[in-house]
């Protein structure tokens, strides 16, 4: 397979804004999110994004098909519900750029990607100047849930060795609907940190 990876900042994503909105739904239905979707909230949610005009886009395309994708921005241009666990501990929103999801279809892993995913990011970080930390969170599931594939791995092992730690004392809720369900539930995401410097 050959994948280009291109880098869009701010608005200069917007053509591609309906194509990621699938895409994300299309990932997250998988474990651990189990997330039913919503192209009317994934749009709103990816336009919020391409409205910060130092947020940035990682897209991976196989010919002209967006197969995989991540996103970027300071936190202090992301929401409330992101900023007020910082803010909690003691730290400046400013500080931190935050990186918003890394969605990659099953038949692309294991190629580099979300590795370039992530040095993109970073690079993006660094050239806009300011950041001491990078972060972005995940949704805990219980050990023992039913739903869990047999021989599922977690990404931890991937994010620990990018230099990125878990944070006992940083997590955030959100809610939304899961596969089979009708109503929204709150899920709780645990956020990794790392310093931009590292």
């Amino acid at each position: 397979m050959s994948v280009r990876v291109i880098t869009c900042v701010g608005a200069a994503v917007t053509p591609h804004l309906d194509d990621l909105a699938r895409l994300r739904i299309a990932v997250f239905r998988d474990w651990p999110y189990l997330y039913a979707g919503d192209l009317d909230y994934e749009r709103r949610y990816l336009a919020a994004y391409a409205q910060s005009s130092r947020s940035v886009f990682v897209l991976a395309l196989d010919g002209d098909t967006v197969v995989g994708a991540s996103s970027g921005l300071p936190l202090a241009d992301d929401g409330e519900a992101f900023q007020a666990p910082f803010r909690e501990r003691g730290m400046a929103v400013d500080t931190v750029f935050y990186f918003g999801e890394s969605v990659l279809l099953r038949d692309y892993r294991g190629q580099g990607i979300g590795h370039r995913f992530f040095d993109e990011r970073e690079a993006h970080a660094r050239r806009l100047g300011g950041f001491a930390c990078t972060a972005f969170c995940a949704v805990e599931r219980e050990a023992d849930d039913p739903r869990r594939p047999p021989g599922h791995r977690s990404n931890d092992a991937f994010w620990t060795g990018r230099g990125y730690r878990r944070q006992d004392d940083l997590c955030c809720t959100l809610s939304w609907t899961e596969l089979d369900d009708t109503t929204e539930c709150e899920h709780r995401l645990r956020f990794w940190l790392r310093p931009l410097d590292a």
